[in-house]
């Protein structure tokens, strides 16, 4: 047996469903991920689209991480996942550098290395993937690849012979990853392929207030301050409780009370 994972970018509506999945599913720190979904827009205005990637550990069969570690840390099961021993790890961050996809991160808590294990402990309990059981259409396959019969299996040959077929990220890596994919196009699967416009966010134009608030007004003062600003006298600073009512004033007199 030797597991493996497939998405179908033609599916993938980047909901992020399976990212929560991953964070809840193996109490993943904030601001740390083992499952990010990228996405990038194509095009010009009005003709744009926008794809999304599920960006996970590959499983390599020749996994640098694995060979790189001093303390065997990182380490194949029999199923042909690489696996995290976090007792073993001693955080020297070798398997991060290692790693040609990024997918490894060290964990603010333990300061140990940490990543996608496909999640290895639902799977020796008979389980899927927290990813796979999260995904509402079914774009994460998962199963044996050495199994004709497997899903994965029959995926896998049922588009190799479409145009773009089975793809894999950084093949001239040559790191034998066990993760593919189907649909995805040069500009979602080569990270030099699409390029980020200079001084822009991931939503909009990267901007700086001149200055921050009013250096001679705190919050209170925002609500004590009366509306009619521009006829107020600065120098008494009279509330807006405490501003009398000209109105009621204004109306008495007209009425010769």
């Amino acid at each position: 047996m030797k597991l493996g994972f497939l998405v179908d970018l033609n599916l993938c509506m980047g909901c992020k469903a399976c990212e929560v999945a991953c964070k809840v599913e193996n109490e993943v720190p904030l601001s740390s991920w083992r499952l990010r979904v990228k996405y990038i827009d194509i095009g010009s205005f009005p003709n744009t689209t926008r794809e999304f990637t599920p960006l996970r550990c590959n499983h390599c069969e020749s996994a640098p991480c694995e060979r790189i570690c001093p303390v065997s840390a990182l380490h194949y099961l029999e199923n042909g996942i690489v696996n995290v021993d976090n007792s073993r790890c001693i955080g020297c961050a070798g398997c991060m550098m290692a790693c040609p996809y990024g997918a490894i991160y060290m964990d603010p808590e333990t300061n140990t290395a940490d990543k996608c294990t496909y999640c290895a402990h639902r799977i020796e309990g008979g389980l899927m993937p927290a990813c796979v059981v999260a995904c509402p259409v079914e774009a994460n396959i998962f199963g044996d690849i050495e199994d004709e019969t497997s899903h994965i299996s029959r995926y896998i040959m049922e588009h190799q012979s479409f145009g773009g077929g089975v793809q894999v990220r950084k093949p001239e890596k040559h790191t034998s990853p066990k993760h593919f994919y189907v649909g995805g196009g040069n500009d979602s699967l080569n990270p030099l392929a699409h390029e980020r416009i200079e001084g822009y966010g991931l939503f909009n134009n990267i901007t700086h207030l001149k200055e921050i608030g009013d250096p001679h007004h705190s919050v209170l003062d925002r609500f004590l301050t009366p509306i009619f600003g521009a006829h107020h006298d600065h120098d008494k600073n009279e509330g807006f409780i405490d501003m009398p009512n000209s109105d009621k004033h204004e109306s008495h007199e007209e009425g010769g009370h």
